[in-house]
């Protein structure tokens, strides 16, 4: 893959979507590319309080992503979905309950000491909660259509409307909920001080900070996915295949 060029005028999410080790730099620099992976660099970075230059100083130290060509910005629109369902519901549905029970253990031991497990357990109940239902969603009502989209694309035939009126609507619902959800671990990190364990914190407490965060890095690439490449190209694919 050969190596980009940033600028500041990039969008976030566009970066991220060229190549997906960029991710890292900019989790590392608490820039939001998935939730509002619209925003140009210049802006993410004055949100973030960090310098335009020194991001861009360590975008382009990175190597070019080897792995695939393109990243996932060069996967079709039917192999994003089946990744998304695949890698990232599964993982929802297996690890969160995983998380949660860990959490609650690590509450009745430090609760006490550390009030804040009770606030990070509330926010993450009701994060597992609206995203069964965010999933359902996708699985039942919007993943579907798409596919059937792209199959029509594929083949060169038109299709009706969506029972939605366009893929828009389902899609402001979506970007919506990720929001939301990006808003809850925002506070979340907050609370345990980014994924870190206070110094009377045991084995399981420890455990349970790098289980948050490895749910996080999935829940922002899932989201990206979505937010940054499956919606554009549903909405560019019913522009052309949809009478």
């Amino acid at each position: 893959m050969e190596k980009k060029q940033w600028n500041e005028n990039w969008e976030v999410g566009q970066i991220v979507a060229t190549d997906y080790a960029t991710a890292r730099v900019f989790a590392g620099y608490g820039i939001d590319f998935c939730c509002h992976g619209e925003v140009a660099l210049e802006k993410a970075c004055e949100q973030a309080g960090v310098s335009v230059a020194e991001v861009l100083k360590a975008l382009d130290a990175l190597e070019p992503n080897k792995e695939v060509a393109g990243g996932f910005a060069a996967w079709p629109l039917d192999l994003l979905i089946d990744y998304v369902l695949k890698i990232h519901h599964r993982y929802i549905r297996r690890q969160g309950p995983v998380t949660l029970a860990l959490l609650e253990k690590v509450e009745a031991v430090h609760g006490e000491a550390h009030p804040e497990l009770h606030e990070l357990h509330v926010l993450f109940v009701e994060s597992l909660q609206e995203l069964e239902m965010h999933l359902q969603k996708e699985e039942n009502v919007l993943f579907p259509y798409l596919l059937e989209l792209f199959d029509a694309s594929e083949q060169g035939r038109y299709i009706e409307q969506m029972h939605c009126g366009t893929v828009a609507n389902p899609i402001r619902v979506m970007r919506m909920e990720h929001e939301g959800e990006g808003n809850r671990y925002h506070r979340i990190a907050e609370l345990t001080n980014g994924f870190t364990a206070p110094a009377d914190g045991c084995n399981s407490y420890r455990l349970l900070m790098q289980e948050l965060e490895d749910f996080v890095r999935h829940l922002y690439e899932h989201i990206h996915l979505e937010n940054n490449l499956i919606f554009p190209m549903a909405v560019e694919l019913e522009e052309k295949w949809v009478r």
